[in-house]
């Protein structure tokens, strides 16, 4: 993979040399300290791991970084290439080669491929975009990074996975040596992520830095050659990746030793609560395609059913199916506790009792503009406004008390939720539904985007639920989380039941011959 034309001619030399040198690093928001004194150095062309629980301080420290807080809002020295620097906003960063990917990939869906490459910064003749320079370079990046992609291809036409690459490229085309991801693979598949990390080696051979972020420890193990653990907006210590395993590194970031990184419980579960029969889902439109085809399944009391398959399978429609929020035509039936069950609207669902954690917080789960105790009583309003008034010592008695029953880190109940980190948000969410008292919770994707300390405390709030006699149904497309938590698993293939298991019958080999349509073992 040939990179020179589109990187800046970088001297690679060797890895002892710092690249970038934090010093006594401090930020400080109303109330709480984000960075207290965080040091660290990072070698030129490597790979360098930043983990940590949310909270720890590290998006905060990757905003700094890339000029989304400015010098002056915070006290420290920044050196890149032994001389300090002061960026002013992102485009200054971007212009000393500080690039970020963020989670949420910053692309404009509507325009084509080039036109996200060259954004800002497009060629122009005679005063006019060049278009066909556009697509030439853009051309060329996207064949250097192994896509076989017209660049003039609308961005909502790629997969999650091709959108985080074309977001690589551009950065390349800003001549990037500092390249900072965070949580990069958090949506893609396991071919998509060897892709990317492929293109990483490739890209550190060529002089390239890369701060990389992630709570799947697994890929920080595999990808980076040195780690710095943040906790408590402090810098704990950084170490050689050879020197570390899943077990030291979580007890870095946690303080403490996690002897099971899935706190299962056995369970006895009861009767069927929830039956669905024939459900069949189909895409709204002109030309729908089946996209859960003849699914029949049974919800039990007192248990985690876990539902498996690979990206595309149908998890996730057959979950919306389910709930009522499904746009297209749906057949067959909802059955509770023996009565058929008309769900024409998330309504209905909520009435009778079902709650349903979305794979996306932020954009289905959450208003990030209002308040913690806004949050978690918005499912429910009928109990904070018996008479159709707002109570509000009610609202705050609700959201204090779940705040402090799934330790929801915050000072103030009135704190808006896009302040949290994303395990925070995710308990809010998980608040919000338990508020509702449901006799089914369906969590989608309930570990995505946190780090292993609060994946700990959701997994024990699922024990919890069933202990209590509710049915938990997750979807994961981690599957050590569904074979570690799951007292059943049903796997999924194209919208159909391709596999079913108890706990003892599973093994990763079963599942993964399911998910890929095979139905007998």
């Amino acid at each position: 993979m040939n990179l020179s034309k589109y990187i800046s001619p970088v001297f690679i030399c060797n890895m002892a040399e710092t690249f970038l040198e934090i010093r006594n690093l401090t930020k400080t928001f109303p109330g709480v300290k984000a960075l207290d004194g965080v040091s660290l150095s990072v070698q030129r062309s490597e790979i360098h791991a930043l983990c940590g629980e949310n909270g720890a301080g590290k998006s905060t420290l990757i905003k700094i970084l890339s000029g989304v807080y400015p010098h002056g809002s915070y006290d420290g020295e920044i050196s890149l290439e032994g001389k300090p620097v002061h960026f002013r906003n992102i485009r200054d960063a971007e212009q000393r080669g500080s690039a970020v990917i963020y989670q949420e990939l910053a692309l404009v869906k509507e325009m084509t491929i080039g036109e996200n490459i060259f954004l800002g910064q497009e060629p122009k003749k005679f005063g006019l975009v060049d278009w066909n320079t556009i697509y030439f370079r853009a051309g060329g990046l996207l064949q250097e990074l192994g896509l076989n992609l017209n660049p003039r291809t609308p961005i909502r036409n790629l997969g999650i996975g091709q959108q985080q690459l074309v977001e690589i490229a551009k950065a390349l085309s800003k001549n990037a040596r500092l390249l900072i991801l965070d949580e990069p693979t958090a949506a893609l598949t396991e071919s998509e992520v060897e892709i990317l990390l492929r293109l990483l080696r490739q890209l550190r051979k060529r002089g390239v830095t890369c701060i990389y972020i992630s709570h799947k420890l697994g890929e920080v193990l595999s990808i980076a050659d040195r780690v710095t653990v943040l906790r408590d907006g402090k810098s704990v210590g950084t170490a050689a990746i050879k020197e570390l395993d899943e077990h030291k590194l979580v007890a870095m970031m946690v303080g403490r030793e996690l002897s099971d990184f899935y706190p299962y419980e056995p369970s006895q579960s009861g009767e069927t609560v929830l039956e669905v029969k024939g459900l069949t889902l189909y895409e709204a439109g002109n030309e729908p395609r089946i996209v859960v085809k003849n699914v029949s399944l049974k919800i039990r009391r007192g248990e985690i059913l876990g539902i498996s398959g690979l990206m595309g399978a149908g998890r996730t429609e057959l979950l919306l199916g389910i709930f009522g929020v499904w746009t297209g035509r749906r057949e067959g039936e909802v059955i509770l506790n023996g009565q058929r069950l008309p769900i024409r609207q998330p309504q209905d669902a909520i009435r009778a009792g079902l709650g349903l954690v979305s794979e996306d917080r932020k954009r289905f789960g959450l208003i990030l503009q209002h308040s913690v105790a806004k949050n978690i009583t918005l499912a429910n309003l009928r109990k904070i406004a018996p008479k159709n008034i707002l109570d509000e010592n009610r609202e705050v008695q609700f959201s204090q008390r779940f705040v402090e029953e799934l330790n929801i880190r915050v000072s103030t109940i009135n704190h808006e939720v896009n302040t949290l980190s994303g395990g925070n948000q995710q308990k809010v969410v998980i608040a919000k539904w338990l508020l509702t008292e449901p006799r089914v919770l369906f969590l989608d994707e309930p570990t995505r985007g946190i780090d292993v300390g609060a994946k700990f405390e959701i997994y024990q709030i699922m024990n919890q639920l069933v202990a209590d006699g509710v049915a938990v149904v997750m979807v994961s497309s981690e599957l050590p989380e569904i074979l570690g938590m799951s007292h059943r698993i049903l796997v999924l293939h194209e919208g159909e039941i391709t596999g079913e298991f108890s706990r003892a019958e599973a093994t990763p080999e079963k599942i993964m011959l399911a998910a890929t349509g095979h139905k007998k073992f």
